[in-house]
């Protein structure tokens, strides 16, 4: 049964909002365009701010509805931690995509939410001040997901939690590679600029 669960999570991931939304807005892959990334981020470069909205959503929920899965069904809680890891792999390793998804960060963020919504709360909050100060939507991701395993341990100590925060920021700090060479060099592209 566990096993199912983790499998029907990762493939709840499979479901790419910004390309079901791009492929119905444009008729095109959302992949095509911009950072070729299927995310919030992108979508909002492409489409605007409603469709990034609507993509935020759906990511945050498929997250929670991996989580909520497990916790439901699940008959260990190492099995919860496995189906949010699964849900955030789905997202970024979508097999039904070939592979090619999005970076993680609505996923994560809606599994945290259910599974340690105080730790997310804080990590949130440093995320979306860091953008409003820098306007670069990666560095505020990328610090609002590194500091997850360090604010766990402050709040939950030693155990699975730490090593799911630790696991869940490595993903997102792996998957915005990229970003963080171009902030490190100044080419990255602020909230509202233009591909």
């Amino acid at each position: 049964m566990d096993i199912v669960l983790i499998l029907i999570s990762y493939f709840i991931g499979n479901i790419s909002f910004a390309y079901i939304l791009t492929k119905l807005k444009l008729k095109e892959d959302i992949r095509n365009f911009g950072s070729g990334n299927a995310g919030t981020t992108n979508v909002l470069r492409v489409l605007g701010k409603k469709y990034a909205a609507m993509v935020l959503i759906g990511d945050v929920l498929k997250g929670s509805s991996a989580v909520l899965l497990g916790q439901l069904f699940a008959q260990s809680e190492i099995t919860i931690v496995l189906c949010g890891l699964a849900v955030i792999a789905g997202h970024n390793w979508p097999m039904l995509m070939g592979f090619r998804g999005g970076k993680g960060i609505a996923t994560s963020i809606g599994v945290f939410l259910l599974y340690d919504p105080m730790v997310a709360s804080i990590c949130i909050l440093l995320g979306i001040l860091i953008i409003a100060a820098t306007k670069y939507v990666s560095l505020g991701s990328i610090s609002g997901m590194a500091i997850f395993p360090v604010m766990t341990f402050f709040i939950r100590g030693i155990g699975l939690s730490l090593g799911f925060a630790v696991i869940v920021s490595l993903f997102s700090i792996y998957r915005h590679r990229s970003n963080i060479k171009r902030l490190l060099s100044g080419n990255e592209n602020k909230l509202g600029q233009k591909k």
